[in-house]
């Protein structure tokens, strides 16, 4: 439900950046910087557009501002959800893990143990590379991309922060230095959904490899 109020509030802001850019004022891309610049666009261009056309869009600003509202209370929600899940709270201390992964985690799959492996899990995110061939040879292609979507992004999503701000391991250094970097993001992802189901199908918690001697 989140992802879709996201997505929506996408459409609502890019239609008025759009809207607006036509009459020559740029907008900021990211919704933050959006937010605060909006009114003082809609205030000046009140002065010489249509009142008719000010009127759609102060409509379209308060759509956005009810989505928004919206997304607060999803958040909320699922932040007592997590509270109150166990489950959540073991998966979120891997690092790439966070509040929306961990909670859509333990929703989407419920008993971790149905899946009989890690591996299968990561299939069932459609993280691990198609196959294909012929007389006997398999060549690997890209992720399946199959299972559930907004699943795999999220872990996408943890993994690309991993690599890019997170405390990186001699593994994935190395991994850097031998595949192109999307190559090296699936890779990571795939062992990521790996330990969340050894964390949800176990006992015990995550607990961080040693670092490499040096």
């Amino acid at each position: 439900m989140r992802a879709q109020l996201m997505k929506f509030r996408i459409m609502q802001t890019n239609a008025l950046r759009g809207l607006l850019y036509e009459f020559g004022e740029a907008l900021p891309e990211s919704y933050r910087a959006f937010t605060k610049a909006f009114p003082a666009t809609l205030a000046g261009v009140a002065e010489r557009l249509q009142a008719i056309l000010i009127d759609s869009l102060r409509e379209q600003w308060n759509r956005v501002q009810a989505t928004d509202k919206e997304i607060a209370v999803l958040e909320r929600r699922l932040a007592t959800a997590f509270r109150n899940n166990g489950d959540c709270q073991k998966v979120a201390d891997i690092p790439g893990v966070g509040l929306l992964t961990a909670t859509a985690t333990v929703a989407s799959i419920g008993d971790a143990r149905t899946f009989k492996s890690g591996r299968e899990f990561a299939a069932w995110l459609g993280l691990v590379p198609r196959q294909t061939g012929t007389g006997g040879r398999v060549r690997q292609m890209g992720l399946s991309k199959r299972g559930d979507t907004y699943l795999r992004t999220l872990v996408m999503h943890g993994t690309r922060s991993v690599i890019i701000q997170g405390t990186r391991s001699a593994w994935i250094d190395g991994l850097l230095k031998r595949r192109p970097f999307n190559v090296a993001v699936a890779a990571v992802a795939n062992k990521l959904a790996r330990t969340i189901w050894a964390v949800l199908a176990r006992t015990q918690g995550y607990q961080a490899s040693p670092p490499a001697a040096a």
